[in-house]
């Protein structure tokens, strides 16, 4: 089997649970690391899938890698090789598509409410699952292609999640893990103390607040999701 290539935009954004839960599944994957100046694949053809973490920079920004990404996503989908963004992954799929990513109304960071689209797509991602508490840190969103279904939504941000097919696209992060959220609020001080009076934005004491079983019950969501993605690789 080919494996799953995993493309991490940042440091600080791991496969996280995602890539504990395709070790488990022996699903081989592997990681490239575009903030160390790995080398892109030549072609989206060398992947039993291909998924997308999260960034701080923005998939409209003019950095050289993005346009080449932007065509291994749209290689993929041609070829049924499943596609996965989260967050920067999620916007990436959208910008491959001719789908607009914009500045969300505010920007939205820690745990907060999802709520799960009530029609058969969702129930096929998603289960039995009608709302659960995610994790959040973005400042901008993506609007949905014209070929995909709505999956999620929050208070904050309408477009939290959309399919097409057995591809998926999220811009909340249901990968995390505790050591992840624990990361994020050391190295994004700064960005929480500027953001202290938005409503959408939570102060990392309350983001550590029951951190492990709010984490174990995330990672439940991810399970169900990613067990679904995973019937998909090519």
């Amino acid at each position: 089997m080919k494996p799953v290539i995993i493309f991490r935009h940042a440091l600080t954004e791991v496969a996280g649970y995602l890539g504990s839960f395709l070790t488990e599944k022996q699903i081989p994957w592997r990681m490239v690391r575009i903030d160390q100046g790995d080398s892109l694949p030549q072609s989206a053809l060398e992947s039993s899938g291909m998924v997308m973490m999260g960034g701080p920079m923005s998939v409209n920004d003019n950095l050289p890698w993005i346009a080449p990404l932007l065509a291994l996503i749209r290689e993929a989908m041609t070829a049924d090789i499943p596609v996965l963004g989260h967050c920067l992954g999620g916007q990436l799929i959208s910008k491959a598509l001719g789908a607009v990513v914009s500045k969300n109304p505010v920007k939205e960071i820690g745990w907060g409410e999802i709520k799960v689209s009530q029609h058969a797509e969702a129930r096929l991602w998603f289960g039995d699952i009608q709302s659960f508490e995610g994790f959040h840190w973005h400042g901008e969103t993506f609007a949905l292609p014209d070929i995909a279904t709505h999956l999620l939504a929050s208070d904050y941000c309408q477009n939290q999640a959309y399919c097409i097919g057995k591809h998926l696209a999220f811009q909340c992060h249901i990968e995390m893990t505790v050591d992840m959220v624990k990361t994020w609020c050391r190295v994004g001080t700064e960005e929480l103390a500027e953001a202290v009076t938005s409503a959408g934005v939570q102060q990392a004491e309350a983001m550590h607040v029951d951190l492990e079983s709010r984490i174990a019950a995330l990672n439940g969501v991810a399970r169900t999701v990613y067990e679904r993605w995973i019937t998909g690789l090519a």
